[in-house]
């Protein structure tokens, strides 16, 4: 960005349909006047005054210029024209689906869902919350099981998790090996081999009643199995359990609305998608995926559970239970490194259950099951033979060696089956099936008109009452879910209420700003979503034949390179379909470096101790240790203590994990030589990309010394949140490490070897929100990445030098300034007042506001991250609240008023609080209710008073209350 262009910012950009000012919230005015009280006179000077001269670029990015909303828009949707929407029979855990109309428009369209942050903040998240509760009773109803936590990334992740967690839960059996069934989905096996290479861990793969005969600690069965055969695992699983084996099973959960539960068969774990529950294909995501285990494993299940508690008033109130960021606090000794669940996701699949009803669903599967009898029926009247008697929605049909003729006249035919083995095609159906279809089908096997009545055969099998693949005694003879929520809301009118309902009692993005540091909690145009519900980005099973998906192979070519030019690697991998994930996939490419290279003696991961929890977590889940480096008084990374590490460890060295700018938030000066420290003894420099929104267009990691990087396209490339998901954290890597990205065992990843292991269940991650991403890219351009920057520092700066004379920053650069986001202290305010963190956000939410992150990276602080989007009056309504909220502080620190009866103590406050007729607080219902002037035009009204945490881990309870319960 020139100099020019700097002064005039905004001014020159409206040819491009302004979308780059419709990004950024100040106006050219507004960065005037926040200059001016920053004391500087342009942009370019507080660039110079915040980031290090050393490691800023010198030349515009390597983008296009932007483009507008409408001109975008045309250009991927020429791009998505590529893709051919063939039908799929593919099935391997992915079908198509018919999503509700109701929810597609009010939960998948909608910002109100899309854009509403992670609920660490219960009391304004009741509405996800209890959707995730939901959830929560739906996969426990289904699977049988106990327990089942709030979602996972996707199925092949969770039955690594589940290996991970049967390891740490079986105590009696020392075996460090893993048996996984040989009829399990090949995306699940690599995803589970991956894991356990790092882990220690031998797997061995083998029909399922070679179980009994392996020296393992757990197995994983599939159930319906990959080729659609249906078993009754009970006798496996008792025996197995005779010899302390523990025993996951992945399985469907349309089919479960027939078959007998895992659970009834005695089941540990239960695994598997949700994708078919009104969740697109989208190309492999995102999805979520479940995750249920016996009540015993509770401490040790990864991911995240909803409990219920009570609120101030006794009022029946929700929240995370237990393993609420629990890698902050348990860092490399955590579970799992998944700090995140697939929650926008797992509503939708919930929602899609309680419209349908158990009598709905069970219609569904039924339908399904039918016309796989019909099909089976008519491929062996006309002499093919099946692999498996017992089936529910899929047939393994010999073919010998047709196999692959009949597979290439189906193609020919615009339908797209799966070679099984040598001498087999699969054939998977789904709500979507038609009996047209299902007469295609036949057609393609019998070379021409099959020549039978399919009305007929389907009369001959409903004389049966079963399908005729489902035999009586493999029957689910269990009501599911007979909890009201699942048997009221049939109606559209009452979903739509029920929804609305739900949007109100959350704060997102379409209500106020989200100042959570480290979080980013941006805007999501609109204008970038649309595409995501795009059929032709949505309907494309992720192992079709590539040759139908040249618009992803387009998509995926440009997006790498706009990512590559952003952090200056030289390859990106898409893979990974979280931040986490991300993380885990770059320090497996930096084992794998070592390793070709005949080192493997190193095995140290270098971290800052003001590094993001999921760090040191990742770190232990490939076999490093963890070696904690200091951060100095200015909460810099402590060169000298980094030093000695090294000097101690020396070869041993393998990476050092460093965010940058700091999780502090600000840019250390001393990045550089951190970076030449470990590089001069052989180890590898990784990233961590979450500040990656304050680098885009002035540093780049790839540049100044990064090995590599993940990156969180839900923060800096405008992926929305989703209330806790979906996110996606490909990596960048430098030419070195790009042998060692990660690859697929079904559908090849170019330019990648299947020996780096496979980190998530599709080929390309979350592909259907990759658009999201590339349209931002595109629509802001090298010149507007590079302003979003700037206004982001800016914008943080603002808010520090505001509220800077009222309570202390902690942490500035050497010129006073920070990064994107700065750090509040509060511990002097507590112990002179009592006031604690806790309350000021909870305050913060009469205000309308959801509060920063509370104590982390430092205990006692609330770190503020205000992001580009935000407009000077937007952070003039924050500072406004903040300050108010100091004058309180300041009336208790004075005992002018009693803490335990402030307002601040007994924040937020609820429309039963004001409504109370015996109302004797020392404070008005007003001052409580309506703190800010603003307030009298809109107020978001918390629907829960404060939460008690201890009251909920002490009476777990993570099922459906009654209704009763919830009016209450």
């Amino acid at each position: 960005m020139t100099q020019d262009f700097r002064r005039a910012p905004l001014a020159e950009l409206a040819h491009h349909d302004a979308f780059i000012q419709r990004h950024t919230g100040p106006d050219a005015a507004q960065c005037t006047a926040m200059l001016n009280s920053l004391g500087l006179s342009s942009i370019d000077s507080l660039i110079e005054k915040t980031v290090p001269a050393k490691i800023r670029l010198g030349e515009p990015l390597a983008l296009e210029t932007a483009k507008s909303e409408v001109e975008a828009l045309a250009e991927l949707k020429a791009i998505a024209g590529k893709n051919k929407l063939h039908k799929s029979f593919i099935g391997m855990g992915y079908y198509d689906t018919h999503v509700p109309h109701v929810i597609l428009r009010n939960v998948l369209e909608n910002p109100g869902w899309y854009t509403a942050y992670t609920p660490y903040q219960p009391e304004i998240a009741q509405g996800r919350l209890e959707g995730l509760l939901n959830f929560q009773q739906m996969i426990i109803d289904l699977t049988g099981m106990e327990l089942a936590n709030a979602s996972m990334l996707d199925e092949g992740t969770a039955a690594a998790e589940a290996m991970a967690m049967c390891k740490r839960q079986n105590k009696k059996n020392r075996s460090d090996t893993f048996f996984v069934a040989a009829d399990t989905h090949p995306q699940t096996i690599a995803v589970v081999k991956t894991r356990a290479e790092h882990f220690g861990f031998e797997v061995v793969v083998d029909e399922p009643e070679a179980l009994a005969n392996t020296e393992c600690f757990g197995a994983l069965l599939q159930y319906p199995g990959t080729t659609g055969e249906v078993r009754d695992l009970t006798d496996i699983i008792s025996a197995a359990h005779e010899q302390n084996k523990l025993v996951t099973v992945a399985s469907d959960l349309l089919a479960l609305m027939l078959l007998k539960s895992p659970g009834e068969m005695g089941a540990d774990v239960v695994i598997g998608t949700n994708q078919r529950f009104g969740v697109p294909i989208g190309f492999g995501g995102p999805h979520a995926a479940f995750f249920a285990f016996r009540e015993a494993f509770k401490r040790n299940a990864p991911g995240r559970i909803i409990g219920v508690s009570i609120d101030s008033r006794g009022k029946t109130a929700l929240r995370m239970a237990m393993q609420t960021r629990e890698q902050h606090i348990r860092r490399e000794k955590a579970n799992s490194n998944i700090c995140t669940s697939q929650v926008l996701l797992a509503v939708m699949s919930v929602f899609y259950a309680i419209y349908h009803g158990p009598g709905g669903l069970k219609r569904i599967a039924e339908r399904v099951a039918r016309l796989t009898d019909t099909l089976a029926a008519g491929l062996t009247e006309r002499g093919f033979s099946l692999a498996h008697e017992r089936y529910f929605d899929t047939l393994c049909v010999k073919v010998g060696e047709a196999q692959k003729p009949l597979y290439h006249t189906a193609l020919a035919n615009q339908l797209n089956l799966r070679l099984v083995g040598e001498d087999c095609l699969g054939i998977s159906l789904d709500e979507t099936t038609t009996e047209a279809e299902v007469n295609q089908l036949l057609n393609v096997f019998c070379a021409g008109d099959h020549g039978l009545q399919l009305s007929q055969l389907d009369a001959q099998l409903a004389e049966g009452a079963l399908p005729a693949g489902l035999p009586s005694e493999q029957r689910r003879t269990d009501a599911v879910l007979t909890h009201p929520v699942f048997n009221t809301y049939q109606s559209e009118t009452e979903m739509l209420r029920y929804l609305k309902q739900l949007e109100s009692r959350d704060i997102a993005l379409n209500h106020s700003m989200i100042p959570l540091g480290s979080c980013t909690m941006k805007l999501n145009a609109t204008a970038e979503m649309i595409p995501v519900t795009w059929p032709e980005f949505g309907k494309l099973h992720p192992f079709a034949p590539i040759e139908q998906a040249q618009g992803y192979a387009v998509l995926f070519e440009q997006l790498e390179q706009m990512l590559e030019a952003c952090t200056g690697y030289d390859a990106v991998s898409l893979q990974p379909n979280a931040g986490s994930q991300g993380e885990y996939a770059g320090l497996v490419a930096i084992k794998k470096y070592f390793e070709s290279k005949g080192e493997f003696e190193r095995d140290i991961c270098l971290i800052p101790a003001s590094a993001h929890g999921t760090n040191p977590a990742s770190a232990q889940m490939v076999g490093m240790k963890v070696v904690v480096v200091n951060c100095d008084s200015k909460g810099n990374v402590d060169l000298a203590d980094l030093n000695a590490k090294i000097s101690e460890y020396t070869s041993r060295i393998a990476c050092i994990m460093v965010t940058y700018p700091s999780t502090h938030g600000v840019f250390e000066e001393g990045i550089t030589e951190l970076c030449a420290a470990v590089h001069n003894v052989g180890g590898q420099v990784y990233i961590d990309g979450a500040n990656m929104n304050a680098l885009v267009g002035v540093a780049a990691p790839g540049k100044f010394g990064g090995d590599v990087s993940h990156l969180n396209l839900h923060k800096t490339f405008c992926i929305p949140h989703g209330g806790g998901g979906p996110g996606m954290g490909p990596i960048g890597v430098a030419e070195h490490l790009k042998p060692f990205l990660p690859a697929h065992p079904v559908q090849p990843v170019p330019e990648t070897d299947v020996a780096n292991g496979t980190i998530s269940a599709a080929p390309w991650g979350s592909a259907s929100i990759l658009p999201i991403s590339w349209m931002y890219i595109k629509m802001m351009g090298r010149e507007g990445m590079a302003l979003a920057t700037h206004m982001a520092i800016l914008n943080a700066n603002y808010v520090a030098k505001k509220l800077g004379d009222h309570y202390p920053i902690l942490y500035k650069g050497s010129e006073g300034f920070v990064a994107h986001e700065c750090l509040l202290d509060l511990r002097p305010l507590k112990e002179a007042s009592g006031v604690t963190e806790e309350d000021i956000a909870k305050r913060l939410m009469d205000f309308g506001f959801h509060a920063p992150t509370m104590s982390f990276p430092v205990p006692g602080t609330l770190m503020i991250e205000p992001t580009e989007s935000e407009s000077q009056e937007e952070l003039d309504r924050f500072i406004e609240a903040m300050l108010t909220i100091r004058k309180e502080i300041a009336q208790i620190e004075s005992g002018e008023v009693d803490y335990q009866t402030s307002a601040l103590h007994n924040a937020p406050h609820t429309q039963d609080d004001v409504l109370d007729g015996d109302w004797q607080r020392p404070y008005t219902r007003e001052q409580a209710s309506r703190p800010a002037a603003w307030l009298k035009q809109h107020k978001v009204w918390p629907s829960v008073n404060r939460i008690d945490n201890v009251y909920g881990d002490r009476n777990l309870i993570c099922s459906c209350p009654t209704m009763d319960e919830y009016r209450s």
